[in-house]
């Protein structure tokens, strides 16, 4: 069983950075595909970014350029850093896991963007 445990959320102000965090049990981490998604009020959840087991990434292209998601498999996290914030990346973010096995996900932690 896999879980997912997300920190680094909070408020900050337009044009702050924050980095989130997300640290995973089990042994699956570096053969997975992890992600950031994220869910506005109102809204359905959306990929933020992703990033293969070789390294591959992609992101939103609302977010390209300001965000970056990185991976330390040694440590079983992957992280999202956020520069630039604007208030409309207002959203609870959650942290993904896809593998073979199934896709897990985290609880979510929220960040809000004050403008």
């Amino acid at each position: 069983q896999v879980q997912l445990v997300e920190s680094g959320g909070g408020l900050v102000q337009a044009g702050g950075s924050l980095r989130l965090s997300c640290a995973a049990s089990g042994n699956i981490f570096s053969l997975s595909v992890m992600a950031w998604y994220r869910q506005a009020p109102g809204a359905e959840r959306a990929m933020v970014a992703r990033l293969g087991s070789f390294g591959t990434t992609a992101y939103k292209d609302s977010v390209r350029g300001r965000f970056t998601i990185s991976r330390d498999n040694a440590k079983n996290t992957v992280y999202l850093q956020m520069n630039s914030l604007k208030p409309e990346d207002t959203a609870v973010y959650y942290c993904a896991l896809h593998h073979n096995s199934g896709d897990y996900w985290g609880q979510g932690t929220q960040v809000t963007v004050s403008s």
